[in-house]
């Protein structure tokens, strides 16, 4: 069971590893290949986006054929697309393997919150999240500083290699690892792949992963405009963003083990509500400071995402609550892939120019806080109860 777990971590953290060890290269890459940062960002959008829609292809085919043989085939793509990375001789080569890299990595991270629904129940699932969160936090917090060091004392196309091995650490453990899930037989209508109708047609379970989608723009808006921001604005270097950067994903893992001790004596509803509460707070905070230097976005971002990491599996396992084990690989899907959505148009809308990008995180924290609080408050009583 240790092992199964610590895959389940290594597989729901490919996307961070995936973005953030190659944030402190993009201004770097910026320079090199003479492109704006719109253009290099796509390298961050194609991955983003290409993640959302296979998402929606791994659940059901796993939901029909079990969860190895789309993981499997998944990690093979990931690794491919890492090697076309590290040979890329331009832009457009790296956004094609990036591309490639976010078709693979959507089979680890949605097929991971299925597993977890198959081998784990209720409260211990929820229990077994908030401790997967918290080691998956240090993905975003090592990452990029593995990646600042790669800078330093090689190049570049070593931070891709670097994801080619994790991508064969990963396959060599699906491959070992047991089928946890025989699809029920006599329903072939509900296992069909890509019949998401009862899914979409489960009014509490849509209306609930919207809710919680909102909360990516302002996450994914830092992530895409945090190495302009340190690094251009503030003149940092690609060590010292690394570290700041290491320390906004600090607060994911500290709120996710809050919220693994506040569990054991408090509602998750109420847990929620929190971290609805406090990134709207965190908004407010970011509007107000004078914004100076590098701690004034880092400590407001450090609490937006602790409350992130606070409400985040909650969130999760009752989403999975309001869905038939059947569809638990649609329902992983559409979890995963609202919420990278969301985060996609967050990245797109930080890398415009003509916007004060400090500004325009601050005012998506408020703006999605107070939507996601307003939304939740009236419904929670209805969703719980399920």
């Amino acid at each position: 069971m240790k092992k199964m777990f610590a895959l389940l971590v290594l597989l729901t953290a490919f996307p961070a590893l995936s973005t953030d060890m190659y944030l402190p290269a993009i201004p770097m890459l910026q320079k090199l290949w003479h492109q704006p940062l719109v253009m290099v960002n796509l390298t961050l959008i194609g991955f983003s986006s290409t993640f959302c829609l296979f998402i929606l292809v791994y659940g059901p085919i796993s939901d029909r054929f079990g969860r190895r043989p789309p993981l499997l085939a998944g990690i093979c793509l990931y690794i491919f697309g890492s090697v076309v990375c590290t040979a890329a001789p331009g832009v457009y080569w790296m956004i094609a393997g990036r591309i490639l890299q976010g078709a693979g990595a959507a089979s680890a991270t949605t097929l991971a919150l299925a597993i977890s629904k198959d081998i784990y129940e209720g409260r211990q699932r929820e229990r077994i999240m908030a401790y997967i969160a918290v080691i998956m936090a240090l993905a975003p917090m090592l990452a990029p500083i593995f990646g600042g060091w790669i800078l330093h004392w090689l190049s570049w196309p070593w931070i891709f290699t670097a994801q080619t091995l994790l991508g064969l650490v990963g396959l060599a453990g699906v491959w070992q690892m047991p089928e946890t899930f025989t699809p029920e037989t006599g329903d072939g209508t509900r296992n069909a792949p890509g019949n998401y109708l009862s899914v979409l047609l489960n009014r509490r379970f849509i209306g609930f992963i919207l809710i919680l989608s909102l909360t990516a723009l302002p996450i994914f808006s830092f992530i895409a405009g945090s190495s302009n921001i340190y690094m251009t604005g503030f003149g940092l270097n690609e060590n010292m963003f690394s570290y700041f950067f290491a320390f906004n994903a600090l607060g994911f893992m500290t709120g996710a083990f809050v919220f693994s001790r506040l569990v054991k004596n408090m509602t998750s509803d109420k847990l929620i509500t929190a971290g609805f509460a406090g990134i709207l707070c965190c908004g407010l905070w970011i509007m107000v400071t004078p914004n100076r230097g590098p701690w004034d976005l880092a400590l407001p971002n450090w609490f937006i995402s602790f409350f992130m990491g606070l409400c985040r599996p909650p969130s999760n396992n009752l989403a999975l609550e309001l869905v038939h084990r059947n569809d638990a690989g649609k329902a992983s899907s559409l979890i995963m892939s609202s919420f990278m959505l969301m985060g996609v148009t967050g990245m797109w809308i930080v890398s415009l120019d003509g916007f004060d990008k400090i500004s325009l995180i601050g005012s998506l924290s408020i703006l999605t806080g107070g939507a996601a609080l307003a939304v939740w408050l009236p419904a929670r009583r209805v969703l719980v109860q399920q």
